[in-house]
């Protein structure tokens, strides 16, 4: 199979500040695809330079939040294909093959394609925690749009009665735990910002979803994820996601419960 660029592949990324996981990225994808657009909402690293540097589109947007910053990326591109990236996401060369391997077969009946993305921690590759992750990555233009709730955004079909879903094989990795702090640094951000989310919706919480949701988030990944066969790293991550089930109930609560004080219905009064 040729290693020219799929000329009807665009790759779509958003990012702000990714210098350090950028220049993985950009190497993932060198020679994959005819365009590369990136939304930049504002990086004052590097992160513009490498893009530019690759070869890509960068175009600046101010953040809209992460589905409509996605789908404001999705919209840029023009290629019949789309494969969106998010900043700290390489591709490894198996499911590079893959992608070429099904745009080449360009099944009319399939709107999109799976892929399975494992996180990297502590410079390995987490085998059993969070496994397995499927999303859906690579859509066929105008076959699917960017759903969900900030910050769980989503991409899925428009039209699942036309078209259909597979998967492909090979590994999208996820560079997102540089460290344990800063990784849960970052989920109380998304844990605000999901709660925000939440209660737009009308979704409340309650104290005893502070004791269940941890556990069980705990015991989903020790036990049903078998996390505890990545060793420490994989304990680690399971008490991160526990931790982050956590943060999110706690910032709905406080949210919900300062509104029923607010509109003069406190509960605990």
């Amino acid at each position: 199979m040729s290693d020219a660029p799929i000329a009807n592949l665009s790759i779509s990324i958003v990012c702000f500040n990714s210098a350090r996981t950028m220049p993985a990225l950009v190497d993932s994808i060198r020679g994959l695809a005819g365009q590369v657009i990136a939304v930049d909402s504002g990086s004052t690293d590097t992160t513009v330079a490498t893009l530019e540097a690759a070869g890509a589109t960068v175009i600046h947007q101010p953040w809209l939040g992460y589905v409509k910053q996605k789908q404001f990326a999705l919209d840029q591109c023009s290629g019949d294909w789309i494969l969106h990236l998010d900043a700290d996401e390489p591709v490894s060369p198996q499911l590079a093959a893959s992608i070429r391997s099904a745009i080449a077969k360009n099944d009319p009946a399939i709107g999109g394609y799976e892929v399975n993305r494992k996180v990297i921690y502590a410079g390995k590759v987490l085998e059993h925690a969070w496994q397995p992750e499927w999303r859906l990555r690579l859509v066929r233009k105008g076959a699917a749009n960017w759903a969900g709730f900030d910050p769980h955004d989503k991409l899925e079909l428009i039209d699942p009665t036309r078209h259909r879903v597979e998967r492909l094989r090979g590994t999208l990795l996820h560079d997102t735990m540089p460290s344990m702090g800063e990784f849960l640094q970052r989920q109380a951000k998304h844990a605000a910002t999901a709660a925000e989310s939440l209660a737009k919706t009308g979704k409340t919480t309650s104290p005893m979803k502070l004791i269940t949701s941890p556990t069980g988030a705990l015991f989903k990944q020790l036990i049903l994820r078998s996390a505890w066969r990545d060793g420490w790293r994989g304990w680690a991550a399971a008490g991160a996601s526990s931790a982050a089930a956590m943060m999110k109930h706690l910032a709905l609560l406080e949210r919900t419960r300062c509104q029923e004080m607010n509109s003069g219905s406190d509960p605990d009064a």
